[in-house]
């Protein structure tokens, strides 16, 4: 019995361990990134926008109209049409 709480508690160690070096690894990749009023970005194409895996993966450029903080932005089109659900 001893021995097996023995393993159990070094298996939690290795599992948490693991998940600090996969989210270490993953922090590293992410280059954040803060957008101003009436910069141009280009948006991610959605799923139902990709016609094959040649596709673009990037829409258009829009403009940015509004900062709403978190990393998210309100967007329009270049001709002044506001964006849905951005």
């Amino acid at each position: 019995m001893d021995l097996l709480e023995e393993v159990c508690e070094q298996a939690c160690i290795k599992s948490e361990a693991l998940k600090r070096r996969v989210e270490l690894r993953k922090r590293t990749k992410v280059r954040p990134r803060q957008f101003q009023v009436a910069n141009l970005v280009m948006r991610k194409a959605q799923p139902y926008q990709l016609e094959n895996k040649l596709s673009p993966k990037w829409t258009r450029p829009f403009r940015v109209v509004e900062v709403l903080g978190n990393g998210a932005y309100r967007l329009e089109t270049l001709e002044g049409g506001p964006i849905p659900r951005t």
